[in-house]
């Protein structure tokens, strides 16, 4: 059996990860989903000062905390960002991490140097117009830029979207790459519809070697195929498998 750390991403919280979570826990396995700060049950800890650094000590800290060892580590979206940073102070608490279509920066990189232009853009001037300069205001019509096409999940899961600090998009990300280096990557595309910001996160991963993946569904793969989500993650927590194509 093996130990996850379940980490959401932007606007999200740890109750996105609920069937996931369940799934894996009844296989046996130990399964904490936190929220990060300011996020979902923590959304009245949103200041100005809650950055990158601010959600690396959340998940440092928890490792520390829980004495994690052997731990997958599954980042999705906005978490991807933390991996670097976390790999090198917590590393050797660390089995693999699950990149669930998530974004991959290099040492220097913020998460809006890996967005298209175009949209970085629009989210600069959303902040300035409508979060006081310093967040992401939460909409439900996000949903549909992440592919989200049931109506009843997206009256679900609208309501719980959390508006996420702009640090956590504008930080430079400094990190010694050589930790997360050494772990065994594996890259969880999403192809119905693919989100075209992952391109180049997808590329990265292609070009280091990682072990792909692909599930037919949309971005917040969690809520909308949690069953092949669940299943992916058990099957990432094997021996690696050998050099060949994009596996489902």
């Amino acid at each position: 059996m093996a130990d996850y750390l379940l980490v959401h991403g932007a606007m999200h919280g740890g109750w996105c990860w609920r069937q996931v979570r369940d799934l894996l826990t009844r296989h046996g396995h130990r399964v904490l989903a936190p929220s990060l700060t300011g996020q979902g049950e923590h959304r009245r800890r949103l200041t100005p000062e809650v950055g990158v650094a601010t959600h690396v000590d959340d998940l440092t800290d928890l490792l520390w905390y829980e004495d994690l060892t052997d731990v997958r580590l599954v980042l999705h979206s906005y978490a991807g960002i933390l991996a670097g940073p976390v790999a090198e102070r917590a590393g050797d608490r660390l089995a693999a991490v699950v990149f669930l279509g998530a974004f991959v920066v290099r040492p220097g990189q913020c998460l809006l140097d890996v967005e298209p232009p175009d949209v970085a853009r629009r989210y600069r001037e959303r902040v300035a117009e409508a979060g006081s300069g310093w967040y992401l205001l939460a909409d439900a019509s996000f949903l549909a830029q992440w592919g989200v096409r049931d109506e009843r999940l997206r009256a679900w899961a609208g309501p719980r979207l959390t508006d996420f600090p702009f640090r956590c998009q504008t930080d430079p990300v400094h990190f010694d790459p050589r930790p997360l280096d050494a772990l065994r990557k594996v890259y969880v595309q999403h192809t119905e519809p693919f989100l075209p910001s992952l391109q180049p996160s997808l590329d990265a991963a292609r070009a280091g070697g990682w072990d792909i993946r692909t599930i037919p569904c949309g971005h917040d793969m969690m809520l909308e195929a949690p069953e092949a989500t669940a299943r992916l993650l058990e099957a990432a927590s094997g021996p690696p498998p050998s050099p060949g194509p994009d596996r489902p």
